[in-house]
């Protein structure tokens, strides 16, 4: 099979063949469709997030069920499906109380070290040399998951353009509902609208927050963004951020700011524009060891929350997120994917990403 193997940091990934992997208990061969273009993924190749190399990064993904390992129950050879980027084992502290977000498992072997939990790879060279993983690295024509992380999709929802489902809109879901607990009525600010930021804009608009104000330094974005539901906009490149934010607010701030980029600057901006007793709700990645210095007093005094939010609950939440797509309560159509690249052309997509080119979210289809 073909798949792009990421060998050095800072260095181009290159389209490899590879023996096609095969599922072993309690896991699913997936053909893939489509995978998500998404910065985590740049964070590993620019090395700001440590992780071993060769890899296969790729983690948002939708495919067809080519093979299921032993004891596989929940889908079969044939089905149509979308994989939750965080792949739940199912026994450790937190997946048996329903946290399946802070699987220790999953940080622990894959993300630490680019393996399934036996400690293997399912991808590697026709020398026998390994090749990581990245979740189930779907920069590939075949990818291999734990049954936990596949959904069978509805009949009505695409299968390439369900692919963005698995991270994008599963981590703005998980950031609104789970750790940002957004209700309605409630006033909401998106720092960074890209194509999870895009996403919590639209999942903020149907809970209901207004008013609900995306931030960028990009025009087109907020464009895009309004299109999703944000009732006003802010040019961070033209605009004092947290002022502007008050001004919409009355000068009290929003219930809750959602930051979407992982820097310092906007962490900071998230910060400054969240009224007392308000949520900052941290959802971008950083480079490892990134700080930001915030006011601590207004923390303590004003009762303001610091909230890290990392992806969903694949179990309770993925069926619920499907629902929405099924219903059209949240969009995955081409008004939000509006780049597709063959995988021959992965690292133009990954540029264009790295650049801040990409509007809503690009796809890689096989």
């Amino acid at each position: 099979m073909r798949a792009a193997i990421l060998n050095a940091i800072n260095e181009p990934m290159t389209v490899e063949d590879v023996p096609t992997p095969s599922p072993q208990a309690g896991e699913v061969l997936l053909r893939v469709a489509a995978t998500g273009v998404c910065h985590t993924d740049l964070h590993v190749m620019k090395g700001e997030v440590a992780f071993p190399t060769p890899c296969v990064l790729g983690h948002e993904t939708s495919g067809t069920v080519a093979a299921v390992g032993d004891g596989v129950s929940n889908t079969q050879v044939g089905d149509r499906v979308v994989c939750s980027f965080i792949m739940p084992c199912g026994a450790c502290s937190f997946c048996r109380r329903g946290r399946d977000d802070m699987c220790e498992t999953f940080f622990a072997y894959n993300r630490l070290k680019g393996q399934l939990y036996d400690g293997t790879t399912r991808l590697g060279r026709h020398d026998g040399s390994p090749v990581w993983m990245y979740s189930m690295g779907a920069l590939a024509e075949y990818a291999v998951t734990p049954a936990s992380s596949v959904f069978r999709l509805p009949d009505s929802i695409s299968l390439r353009e369900a692919a963005i489902i698995g991270c994008s809109v599963f981590t703005a879901y998980g950031a609104v509902r789970n750790q940002g607990e957004l209700r309605m009525g409630e006033s909401a600010a998106v720092v960074g609208v890209g194509g999870v930021g895009t996403n919590v804009i639209q999942i903020a608009a149907a809970v209901g927050a207004s008013p609900l104000i995306a931030v960028d330094i990009d025009d087109a974005k907020l464009e895009l963004a309004q299109s999703f539901g944000a009732t006003h906009s802010v040019n961070a490149a033209h605009e004092d951020v947290p002022e502007r934010i008050r001004e919409i607010t009355g000068g009290r701030g929003v219930d809750a700011a959602f930051e979407a980029l992982g820097r310092p600057g906007t962490v900071q901006q998230a910060f400054q524009s969240v009224a007392d007793g308000g949520r900052v709700v941290m959802i971008g990645i950083a480079s490892a060891g990134e700080t930001v210095p915030l006011e601590i007093t207004r923390i303590v005094r004003r009762g303001v929350r610091i909230i890290g939010s990392y992806g969903a609950r694949a179990g309770t939440d993925m069926p619920q997120i499907l629902d929405l797509v099924e219903r059209g309560v949240v969009d995955v159509s081409p008004r939000i994917i509006t780049r597709r690249y063959p995988i021959e052309q992965v690292n133009d997509a990954y540029g264009a990403l790295g650049r801040g080119e990409v509007v809503g979210r690009a796809l890689i289809e096989f």
